[in-house]
């Protein structure tokens, strides 16, 4: 096993690597490490993202229809162990023996006409549980926007059962747990006739309460919802679909929405007493991830990743990302939105003027309650150096002062930025440490990144045998 530069992957462009199958699966007791990792830092940090990027002889097409595959990251007295492991499902099955045996978010399975109308009735949602983990009770799952968890061991990460299925077709990739029960909270969308949007409580495998309901006679695609300590907040962008189309025109998922701006955005205000809601709108944006939401006397904050467009969706298919960096419209912004429950209004304001995406919080202390700091990865502009051909730095921005701090280095990669709390009772708000899962575009694998959460100052990295394909989301678990 080999620790050192890999020359013949020196003259790719450095991120390219990461969007590369990685065949290996290893258990290493002992990561070699750079630096002191603090030894208070006792738990677990699990990945979820893409392992392979093809069924058999044939590609798949966008980022988000790899194959998942696990990743550990374990911590004790200032050792690190690791673990990576393909999710063993249906479809991961099926990939290998070459065969599309579902249909991706933007990969079709080809079928007869009247297949695919049979399937409106009775749905296949892939199993391939790719974007991310959270836990069910003290159960780790693997989720992804289809109605389907996976089960998995968050020691040796083998694949359990179905964990459960969340009411509808369409699940966001972000759940929340709530403070005071533990339940998981989650939004799916159900299509159909009478389509809605269905906020839930999931307590166990077996115990499911629906919250709310809100019919949406054309859904919009949602990624994430925001939750504060009084709301339930859906963030309903004009990217929006014929229910009836996604049966029956035989394209993958996400290429039956369509982009109608003129439609405006609509945040849908869920009270989490009642389960009413009211509907406040606004220019049309587009968002993936809502970064945290809390009531500041009558009005409600809303902080969120936007867009002007979808235009991110379409710059993640694989063969754009391998052909170049993604355009400046795909670059995202931290924007505020300040709804005014007594009047009606919506205002709007920029937090951050830097690109920013996969944004984390300290959500165990700050999530859906005022807050100071945000992290998440971005391109670098500043530096002098060759423009960045893909997001290269990770940022931490200071809501409140607009202050931005960045750590960056060459030819490095930095995945989502997984806040970790220092142990200490009278900690402030942003001490502790970040986790990152960093490529190393020389060509040397992927290591762990462990940054002082405050200052940015590197603590360690832990270098790992391998080069770890760019990831979607993670948490730490004690």
């Amino acid at each position: 096993m080999s620790w050192g530069l890999n020359t013949e992957a020196v003259s790719r462009p450095g991120y390219l690597a990461g969007f590369e199958t990685l065949d290996s699966e290893v258990a290493l007791d002992s990561l070699p490490v750079e630096g002191a990792v603090p030894e208070w830092l006792d738990g677990t940090l699990l990945r979820n993202g893409p392992g392979m990027f093809e069924a058999g002889e044939t590609p798949l097409r966008h980022w988000f229809d790899g194959l998942a595959m696990l990743h550990r990251f374990s911590f004790y007295r200032g050792r690190v162990s690791y673990a990576n492991r393909f999710l063993r499902t249906e479809a991961h099955r099926a990939a290998r023996r070459g065969d599309l045996s579902f249909c991706e978010f933007a990969t079709p399975k080809p079928r007869p006409l009247l297949k695919r109308a049979a399937l409106l009735l009775r749905p296949e949602p892939s199993d391939n549980c790719s974007f991310g983990v959270a836990r069910l009770g003290e159960e780790a799952i693997a989720v992804t926007e289809t109605p389907v968890s996976i089960a998995f061991d968050q020691e040796t990460l083998e694949t359990g059962e179905r964990a459960f299925e969340p009411p509808g077709q369409h699940a966001t990739a972000h759940s929340h747990r709530d403070r005071e029960t533990g339940e998981l909270l989650g939004l799916a969308t159900q299509f159909g006739p009478r389509s809605k949007y269905r906020v839930y409580a999931q307590r166990d495998r077996a115990t499911q309460r629906i919250l709310a309901e809100i019919p949406a006679r054309e859904p919009s695609y949602m990624h994430s919802f925001g939750l504060s300590e009084r709301h339930f907040v859906l963030t309903a962008c004009p990217f929006i679909v014929n229910p009836l189309q996604l049966g029956l025109s035989g394209r993958p998922f996400i290429e039956n929405f369509r982009w109608e701006p003129e439609r405006g955005t609509r945040f849908f205000v869920v009270d989490r007493g009642s389960g009413e809601h009211r509907a406040f709108e606004t220019d049309a944006f587009f968002a993936f991830h809502h970064v945290n939401a809390f009531e500041r006397g009558s009005e409600l904050w809303v902080d969120l990743i936007v867009y002007d467009g979808p235009g991110m969706i379409d710059a993640l298919y694989l063969d754009h990302l391998r052909a170049g960096p993604p355009p400046e419209a795909a670059h995202g912004r931290l924007a505020r939105f300040r709804i005014d429950l007594k009047r009606g209004g919506v205002a709007r304001e920029e937090l951050c003027p830097e690109m920013f995406e996969l944004p984390r919080i300290d959500e165990v202390h700050c999530g859906g309650r005022p807050y100071r700091y945000v992290y998440g990865c971005a391109i670098d502009t500043d530096t002098g150096e060759e423009p960045s051909d893909f997001p290269d730095q990770l940022l931490k921005a200071d809501v409140e002062t607009g202050r931005v701090e960045t750590w960056h280095e060459p030819a490095a990669y930095p995945g989502e930025p997984v806040f970790v709390p220092s142990p200490r009772p009278d900690r402030t708000e942003d001490e502790g440490v970040l986790l990152s899962v960093v490529l190393d575009g020389r060509g040397a694998g992927s290591y762990l990144l462990v940054l002082d959460a405050q200052t940015l100052d590197e603590l360690a990295r832990a270098l790992v045998p391998h080069t770890i394909p760019f990831g979607f989301h993670g948490q730490y678990f004690n």
